[in-house]
């Protein structure tokens, strides 16, 4: 039985403004030069540590664990439930689901975050297994991390999976495992940064996931 694993935010979830807020509030804190908003839009799918080393690369590793304790010290306690279910998921989750498909989140979010998010919007019936990093991030600090142990803890075959995400990170941690990728427009990424990152398949809505996982299926991605 295939088994997917989805990305959360931009793909479940458009949990833009719980990030971004996370985001400013430990700029302020640490008294760091405020970015645009585009800006802040990119740290949304990779891992926090990741993108303060591409945006604040002056800072050394004291001070981005920092950020990260600043960022869940506002997230855990107001952010993490400051999002929507994208329209369109929860009839396909529940179409995927009803067709036997084993559907898992593999996201770098904190893997207790995930947890506690999910129960929240209650998603528990869909999912089978919830992947993520640790809290600081020491550890899977990469989709390509989270999804190679996803794929161990659920065992999966990379062959038999599919990923699916919005963020050129997704399609780069599929490929690098060997699992093909659909990659979703309606998130944080565009066609151009899919396509270059390798996603096998694209498609423009939650309802035209499906179809993307039926036409890698039958063969019909090379």
């Amino acid at each position: 039985m295939t088994q997917l694993f989805f990305d959360f935010d931009g793909t479940i979830a458009n949990s833009e403004q719980g990030i971004v807020a996370g985001i400013k509030y430990f700029v302020k804190k640490m008294q760091l030069t405020p970015l645009t908003n585009d800006q802040y839009r990119l740290f949304i799918g990779p891992t926090l540590s990741a993108s303060m080393h591409q945006f604040y690369p002056t800072l050394d590793n004291t001070a981005v664990k920092q950020a990260i304790d600043l960022y869940q010290e506002y997230y855990a306690d107001q952010g993490i439930f400051e999002m929507q279910i994208y329209p369109g998921v929860i009839p396909v989750l529940q179409q995927l689901h009803a067709a036997g498909f084993t559907m898992n989140v593999a996201s770098t979010k904190p893997e207790a975050m995930i947890d506690r998010i999910v129960q929240h919007f209650d998603l528990n019936p869909y999912f089978s297994g919830l992947y993520g990093a640790t809290m600081d991030e020491s550890i899977r600090s990469s989709k390509t991390d989270v999804l190679a142990y996803a794929l161990k803890e659920a065992d999966a075959a990379a062959s038999n999976s599919i990923m699916i995400g919005d963020r050129n990170t997704d399609m780069i941690g599929g490929r690098a495992n060997g699992v093909p990728t659909i990659g979703v427009l309606y998130g944080f990424g565009d066609r151009s940064e899919l396509s270059a990152a390798g996603a096998n398949v694209i498609v423009s809505q939650p309802r035209d996931i499906p179809a993307g996982i039926e036409e890698i299926l039958v063969g019909s991605v090379k």
